[in-house]
């Protein structure tokens, strides 16, 4: 019966050869250092099903999301487990991503045919990183309203342009309910989104070219 249902859906979904292309693919003999890239999908994983819990009962405007921060994280149950993952989680991540970069670079698996490959993982480094600047300023306490301050006011010495980038961050010329809502959205609907489109073009690239060896004597 089983055998039968999974006949049924290969023939209108293929799904078995998308499974031989992701699960059974010949890989060369890697070490330890070449599952950064799956730990780092792995958080990922982590951050976007608890950052899902906690907006159940985040409330992102100033004069409720700190009182929502503390209630998750001292009235709902196990909220302080998913508040503590999601917050190790995101610097987990940096961490993991930066020494995945660090991986390809010295071993120079950035080299053709992965140069793509390569540059969607640049690109998702500036989308991890964006996710910590804007989720520090959610809990919208003192340390995090000033170190957005901080943060948003480097951006203003940007030549030219430094004023204007300023305003965009802020929503204004200061930090408001504005600036929590702003960067609210873009943490939980602009980075996301991006960070799934390049994941996955991110993967098929992976999948398709496959991963390099690691380097042999005479190399």
């Amino acid at each position: 019966m089983g055998s039968k249902i999974a006949d049924w859906l290969d023939e209108r979904l293929g799904w078995r050869s998308v499974w031989e292309a992701i699960f059974l693919r010949k890989i060369p003999k890697v070490n330890w250092l070449f599952t950064l890239g799956s730990a780092t999908l792995f958080v990922a994983v982590n951050q976007a099903i608890t950052g899902i819990l906690l907006t159940l009962y985040y409330v992102p405007t100033p004069d409720h999301a700190y009182n929502s921060v503390q209630y998750i994280t001292n009235e709902v149950a196990a909220g302080w487990l998913i508040r503590g993952l999601h917050h190790w989680g995101a610097s987990a991540m940096v961490v993991l991503t930066v020494l995945h970069m660090l991986r390809v670079i010295f071993l120079g698996t950035y080299k053709y045919p992965r140069e793509i490959t390569w540059f969607t993982g640049v690109f998702l480094l500036i989308i991890v990183i964006g996710f910590g600047f804007t989720g520090y300023l959610l809990p919208w306490d003192q340390k995090a309203y000033w170190a957005t301050t901080v943060g948003t006011k480097i951006a203003s010495v940007t030549p030219g342009i430094g004023d204007w980038i300023l305003r965009v961050m802020r929503g204004g010329p200061e930090l408001s309910a504005v600036t929590l809502a702003r960067f609210f959205g873009v943490h939980v609907w602009v980075l996301p989104s991006a960070l799934m489109a390049l994941s996955g073009l991110h993967l098929y690239l992976v999948i398709k070219i496959g991963i390099s060896e690691m380097p042999g004597k005479d190399d």
